[in-house]
């Protein structure tokens, strides 16, 4: 049987939906409930932050790359929870302007889909009675999804939370907690978002601290009274692994690969066999395929390029067998990446492309792929939904285009992925992060 959730959601982005998320998984595990935590929307970092306070892992949930058996079947992870706790991504009602597989990805999709209620966190800052006014607008966008209650967030003093109260009394929307401005209070971050969870040492007495700060200024019975929905048992077209043995290079240099494809490969048979570049660990010799996330390389830019044992056997392997990188995997696979010093640091050399840091750009967005050739353990003619970000900027790709990839509306975007043929097998690389197969019928 399905647990009810609650979706936790926000106006806009910035307003403290990850903080108050894992407070209230700490807060609930603290108490004993098991909760399930999902994330709307492509993000690697939050999921991770979310699996250190629950103890499971979190899933993403996306409503422009997933259809709809295939969301429901993720969430059929929550069995054996009490509760799932969802976060949104930016605003509740945020998303492209065409829809994808089941709609825009906003985080609104996924609550209409599951159920789920929606608790909104609302900044109060330079703001009182207003900041009503912006949740009686989130509650009556959308005819089918809820919004059960608000939590106030940045509150200045007791006479400011007082005519806030005041003002979601007015509006008739329950508010099931107040938390303080608290600049202790607070995870740090990096250009991509919050540093990783695995960088944190002390990220078990952060969470505590969280799970306190949240179980003190919110009811944390009635929230989880308002909680609600749930989806039917869901069969879904897992996505295919690119091999039976998997090289997975894992560290803090490569750490961004969706949860649910590793258990989509190995609910496939697939074995995957993790090794770390920053540990000058070559890929592991009996694997048919290696596999190089996203991730920070051009923070380990320096250590990449000294790691001899890791780029001669990632040669070794090439010879004969396939190579993949997405993103930060991409650009290891090249031959420079240029940090945002302006030092240039020798990378694999298996692909010509060159990047930098020094001029960084930001890419940002959902993206559709078609490969030109097909890739390890997806056939040809098999188009591809995923998303891009980062801010690296292309020097040098003179290798031929791995990929047509538009964005979501359609228009063609410059960053086609590149590959280059070895001897015995083929070396591909892409700044595109694939999430799903397309199911639903696109445009050649």
């Amino acid at each position: 049987m399905m647990p009810p959730g609650l979706l936790i959601s926000a106006a806009a982005s910035g307003s403290g939906k990850t903080t108050l998320t894992l407070g209230l998984i700490a807060a609930f595990r603290a108490q004993g409930v098991v909760v399930q935590p999902f994330k709307c929307g492509p993000d690697y970092i939050d999921p991770a932050f979310h699996g250190a306070a629950a103890g499971r892992a979190s899933f993403n949930l996306d409503s422009w790359a997933m259809g709809a058996d295939q969301i429901a079947a993720l969430a059929q992870g929550a069995q054996g929870a009490d509760l799932v706790i969802g976060e949104g991504a930016m605003g509740l009602f945020d998303g492209v302007a065409r829809p994808g597989e089941t709609g825009t990805g906003a985080s609104a999709d996924i609550a209409a889909l599951t159920g789920w209620p929606v608790v909104a966190v609302i900044d109060c800052s330079g703001q009182a009675q207003t900041a009503a006014a912006v949740a009686l607008g989130l509650a009556r966008y959308r005819a089918d999804v809820t919004l059960a209650g608000v939590i106030l967030n940045k509150i200045a003093s007791p006479r400011h939370e007082a005519l806030v109260r005041a003002g979601f009394a007015n509006a008739g929307i329950p508010v099931l907690g107040a938390l303080p401005r608290q600049s202790s209070i607070s995870l740090p971050e990096r250009h991509l978002g919050l540093v990783q969870a695995e960088e944190l040492p002390r990220l078990t007495e952060m969470l505590g601290e969280l799970a306190r700060f949240v179980a003190a200024h919110c009811d944390l019975a009635a929230i989880r009274a308002l909680a609600s929905g749930g989806l039917p048992a869901a069969s879904r077209t897992r996505v295919p692994p690119p091999g039976a043995r998997i090289a997975l290079a894992r560290d803090a240099a490569f750490s961004f690969i969706y949860p649910h494809l590793l258990a989509d490969w190995r609910a496939a048979g697939a074995t995957i066999l993790p090794f770390s570049p920053l540990q000058d660990e070559a890929p592991d010799p009996t694997a048919d395929v290696c596999w190089l996330p996203g991730g920070y390389p051009e923070l380990h830019a320096g250590a990449l390029a000294a790691a001899q044992s890791f780029r001669a056997g990632l040669a070794t392997f090439a010879r004969s067998r396939p190579v993949h990188g997405e993103c930060g995997g991409y650009m290891a696979l090249g031959a420079g990446l240029v940090a945002a010093d302006g030092t240039r640091h020798q990378m694999a050399g298996l692909l010509g492309l060159e990047t930098s840091f020094a001029k960084r750009r930001m890419h940002l967005g959902y993206r559709l792929a078609r490969p030109y050739l097909p890739l390890p353990g997806l056939p040809l003619g098999t188009a591809l939904r995923g998303h891009e970000f980062h801010y690296a900027t292309i020097l040098s790709q003179p290798d031929p285009a791995l990929a047509r990839v538009e964005d979501a509306t359609g228009a063609e975007v410059a960053e086609t992925g590149s590959c280059r043929a070895t001897e015995g097998a083929r070396v591909s690389g892409t700044f595109f992060h694939l999430i799903a197969p397309a199911t639903q019928r696109v445009s050649a």
